[in-house]
């Protein structure tokens, strides 16, 4: 289940394009498991990309499937590490160093994108620098609303935290600040009554 089309939602949730080469110096690529497949295509839409680009893959569920072809594609440097919290101190260094003109692509899960996006507008790259394109799982990354706690990979509705225990109601409310959805108390005024989980999400 490489893609898949979200359905009409509310404004602060985030929607996806198809990755497209733009002009610039440098090109940061952060791609996690099946969004390997839109870094080939990517590369496969533009001459010369990857002579200026530098790879940043992450293996998450698919492991090293990807690897040996994407290392193939011929990209100025190519790192790959098993998480994306493994990932993150060569982010860090390959943003302090960065120039005017850089153009960043993210491919993957939400939960990853999200955070990656985080990195990079903190990091002082402006948000038209940044395209990203969805492959991959669609499970969640879940902000409890009442302690706060995030928990991730979250594939049904409703969920229980993982940090104080609620049962919480998925919501298509996205923060950019936190780089999760939201999720908040589905029994609050009548305790006990749970509505049954369904999976929405893989």
């Amino acid at each position: 289940m490489s893609r898949f089309k979200f359905p009409p939602s509310i404004r602060s949730r985030p929607v996806y394009e198809t990755l497209a080469a733009r002009d610039g110096k440098s090109h940061l690529i952060i791609a996690e498991a099946e969004g390997a497949e839109a870094v080939f295509d990517l590369a496969k839409n533009a001459e010369n990309l990857m002579a200026h680009a530098h790879i940043i893959y992450i293996q998450g569920r698919s492991g090293d499937v990807y690897a040996e072809r994407l290392a193939s594609l011929g990209a100025r440097q190519f790192y790959m590490g098993p998480s994306y919290s493994a990932a993150l101190p060569r982010l860090r260094r390959v943003l302090s160093d960065a120039k005017m003109g850089l153009q960043a692509y993210l491919t993957g899960t939400e939960g990853m994108m999200g955070q990656a996006m985080l990195e990079l507008t903190s990091a002082g790259i402006p948000h038209t620098a940044i395209q990203c394109e969805h492959r991959g799982s669609t499970a969640r990354r879940m902000q409890c609303v009442h302690c706060k706690g995030i928990t991730e990979d979250v594939t049904t509705d409703p969920f229980v935290c993982s940090h104080c225990g609620l049962n919480l109601f998925v919501r298509d409310h996205y923060s950019r600040r936190l780089a999760a959805f939201q999720g908040v108390c589905v029994d609050a005024e009548d305790p006990g009554n749970v509505p049954d989980q369904v999976e929405i999400y893989q």
